[in-house]
């Protein structure tokens, strides 16, 4: 079934009536099997009053008593509705209640029992809109007649039967496999899957990019018939392609190259060089992918379900097939269509005086690596610069550039974090929604022109009042960050609290600096950047608190790896054939919407209400799947991560090591491991924290009680404490790989751990794991939550 009842449903907006032929072509139902799926379904929701049929055309009815929401299980059977709404309460969903829905499906929820002030609200799946597990890993189980797959994650409750195929599976009992879900459970036919893969004996057996791609239900291919559309696309351009386009191919204009995982693929070019009146002419060119990918074809279906490019360290499973991808590419000495935003520059304060953005043509001189972009910026001569004072001229103007918009940046109350450098592929603000430290001036110069861009777009944008996705990011609460405040002065600093303090970015950056003159910066930064709430889309503008910016922020820059960069192009390309350019046509004075020149000059619709209420309709339909999709992405990334980080800790089992308390709860304390860098074999984009558990029952030494005022566990007959940020050496005692949890055991006496009976610890010691101690104030759903980790 190419569609789900969420994409289905998504169509439905402001209770309009909808034309079937429009579902079919939205939905993608082209043969006869997809448009029987199709029928079902509308006459499935309207039989339980979700839509209704008038004319021929179907509307969504107000359903005021149905809340959508997403399933998050536990091992015990029983799970919680997480509404999208921020601040909205989860709802309670017993097993009896669940109706076959698993852990991450989206459904619609019905309440039952309203809530009190000490119990959530309970209620019962009435719809399940979105299946989650399409996939999953699991063991092989044989059973009387046939096999049986037992999903590896526990709060999974339930065995899918095995359809006969080809594949073997005697030789596979207890093995490690990859199972695709043929039939979720209907009414006494339990759920059917089929074994796509065979993995290993266990998880450790099997590659770690497997383990993620499959338990994330990430391809890793694409299909044929989507790589058959993208190889008829034209390899050349016509005079047709460039009919009201700027020609920009004499302009001098050079590329940078990313990094070789990405294969040949250049979204972005730049050109810089003075005007005539003694300015700098500075200009960005994106890659059209718009041209290429059609709304509601197969490759634009293609696009927003894979939502964006994912990178698991060297491997990267891009948005779309890597035929489109190498003919977009602004790639050398070729005709390529582009947007560019141009850019007029004071050369001897560098502020920006005006703008516009154009579609235009382009053919790029030059494409250069970041390590020859370094040497131009240091003035060095390289195979690729020599004789080219020309370019390196250039680069360096634009890293003059660069270096203003990062004093602006700052100004503002931008915030830049001091942690672990990430290799976040899209120079952009990253998964923090703020800056992280800069490792390179490469990566300086590019992120700040990136960022710069994004938000440009998001001004012109908004001085339309067209719609468009946002990229928001809210301020912290309050509670969070006075109980991060009250940690950080337990910890030496010297901070006054205000009670009803209004949270401002500058704060932030005034805490930045205050922490970087502490020991403890590490655990500081860290409990700062828990305080920041995750970026996420948007339909409605609202403020970016990371990156300071009240009036919006738009991704722009990266339409071949980015499902939203992609659709505000063609939101670009809609007001550049509808947008109304004078209030009417009595007026003879035109404006150009895409320039800086129109800020302030708009005082009517730029959209015809019809076209404005359409385009507005087409992106609420495919915001909470972007959103979705990409923290789905997010923890694919952070998994692979995780089971980096426990192989590599599983080799250093009885091995001590020096650590930084990072957490502190009744049931022990978290240590963020020093590893030396040549020990880090991990390419992952994301940061690496190696951080392990002291449980409590390994302290045995005295009876420690917990004080969460103070984030520390104290002993009661020798005084001793493990407060947070205190420096403790470790012993790595095991490590669960799948699960990715690393236990230690602090060191005693001469660098040995020892155990409650003075006896020294190898490291692979379990005969006093059953034996867990808890203290005696250890509240009960902290016990119940660490046994579930457990």
């Amino acid at each position: 079934m190419e569609f789900s009842i969420a994409t289905l449903l998504a169509n439905f907006t402001d209770y309009k009536l909808v034309a079937r032929k429009l579902l079919e072509k939205k939905l993608g139902c082209e043969d006869e099997v997809n448009l029987q799926k199709l029928q079902i379904s509308l006459e499935v929701l309207e039989q339980i009053g979700l839509l209704a049929k008038e004319r021929g055309k179907y509307r969504r009815l107000e359903e005021e008593e149905l809340i959508e929401a997403k399933l998050r299980c536990s091992s015990k059977g029983f799970c919680f509705a997480i509404q999208d709404l921020e601040g909205a309460e989860d709802i309670y969903i017993r097993e009896s209640y669940l109706s076959n829905a698993w852990n991450g499906d989206r459904v619609l929820v019905k309440i039952l029992k309203e809530g009190s002030r000490r119990r959530s609200p309970e209620g019962e799946v009435k719809l399940i809109v979105e299946r989650s597990n399409h996939t999953l890993l699991a063991r092989i189980k044989q059973v009387e007649g046939g096999f049986r797959a037992v999903p590896l994650d526990d709060r999974l409750l339930f065995e899918l039967k095995i359809q006969e195929d080809s594949i073997d599976l005697s030789s596979s009992i207890d093995h490690l496999a990859h199972v695709e879900v043929l039939r979720y459970p209907l009414a006494q036919y339990p759920p059917m899957g089929r074994v796509v893969q065979i993995l290993g004996s266990d998880a450790e057996a099997a590659a770690d990019i497997d383990l993620v791609t499959c338990k994330h239900d990430l391809s890793r291919q694409f299909s044929d018939a989507v790589e058959a559309t993208a190889s008829k696309l034209p390899k050349k351009l016509v005079k047709a392609d460039l009919k009201e386009r700027l020609d920009l191919r004499e302009l001098y204009t050079f590329s940078i190259s990313r990094p070789q995982s990405d294969g040949d693929m250049v979204e972005n070019a730049w050109t810089c060089e003075e005007t005539t009146d003694g300015k700098l002419l500075l200009v960005c060119h994106i890659a059209d992918v718009s041209h290429y990918v059609q709304p509601d074809e197969l490759l634009d279906r293609e696009a927003i379900k894979r939502g964006r490019s994912v990178y698991l360290g060297d491997l990267v499973l891009p948005m779309l097939p890597e035929v489109l991808c190498e003919r977009c590419s602004l790639v050398p000495k070729r005709d390529c269509l582009a947007i560019s935003v141009l850019i007029t520059i004071d050369p001897e304060s560098q502020a920006v005086l005006s703008w516009e953005i154009e579609p235009t043509v382009i053919k790029v001189d030059k494409l250069i690596s970041e390590v020859d972009v370094e040497a131009a910026i240091k003035d060095q001569t390289t195979k690729t610069t020599k004789n080219s004072s020309e370019l390196i001229k250039r680069i360096q103007q634009l890293q003059d550039f660069s270096t203003y918009l990062h004093q602006q940046h700052l100004s503002r109350g931008g915030l830049q974090l001091n942690l672990p450098p990430n290799q976040n592929p899209y120079y952009d603000e990253g998964t923090f929604g703020c800056v992280i430290e800069y490792d390179s001036p490469v990566r300086l110069l590019i992120t700040e022109l990136v960022l710069f861009i994004n938000q440009l777009i998001a001004s012109q944008f908004n001085a339309l009042g067209v719609p468009a996705i946002w990229r928001v990011q809210g301020s912290p609460d309050i509670d969070d960050v006075q109980e991060m405040l009250k940690l950080a002065i337990n910890l030496g600093i010297d901070l006054t609290l205000e009670p009803e303090m209004d949270i401002q970015p500058l704060d932030y950056q005034h805490l930045t600096k205050i922490f970087a003159e502490s020991a403890s910066e590490q655990v500081l930064t860290y409990l700062l950047q828990d305080t920041l709430k995750p970026s996420l889309y948007n339909t409605t503008k609202s403020s970016h608190f990371g990156l300071a910016l009240p009036e919006g922020y738009i991704h722009f820059t990266a339409p071949l790896r980015r499902y939203s960069d992609l659709l505000m192009q063609r939101v670009l390309h809609i007001i550049i054939k509808n947008g109304r350019d004078r209030r009417n046509t009595r007026v003879k004075e035109r404006v150009k919407l895409l320039a800086s020149s129109c800020h302030g000059e708009i005082n009517w619709n730029v959209l015809a209400p019809e076209l404005q209420q359409e385009l507005q309709g087409d992106l609420n339909r495919v915001i909470t799947q972007i959103n979705d999709r990409e923290k789905e992405v997010q923890e694919a990334e952070a998994d692979l991560a995780g089971l980096q980080r426990a192989s590599l800790m599983k080799q250093r089992i009885g091995e001590i090591f020096n650590g930084v308390i990072t957490g502190v709860q009744s049931y022990g304390f978290f240590v963020e491991i020093e590893v030396s860098t040549q020990d880090v074999q991990i390419t992952t984009n994301v940061s690496l924290r190696v951080e392990g558990l002291v449980h409590v029952s390994s302290l045995k030494d005295d009876w420690y009680e917990y004080r969460a005022r103070q984030q520390a566990l104290f002993g009661r007959k020798n005084r001793a404490s493990y407060r947070l940020g205190d420096r403790v050496a470790v012993q790595v005692k095991s490590v669960d790989y799948y699960r990715q949890q690393i236990d230690l055991v602090t060191v005693g006496i001469d660098g040995v751990a020892l155990d409650g009976d003075g006896i020294a610890l190898d490291g692979n010691d379990d005969e006093n794991e059953s034996n867990t101690y808890f203290p005696q104030d250890m509240e009960s759903d902290e016990l119940e939550s660490y046994l579930e980790d457990e």
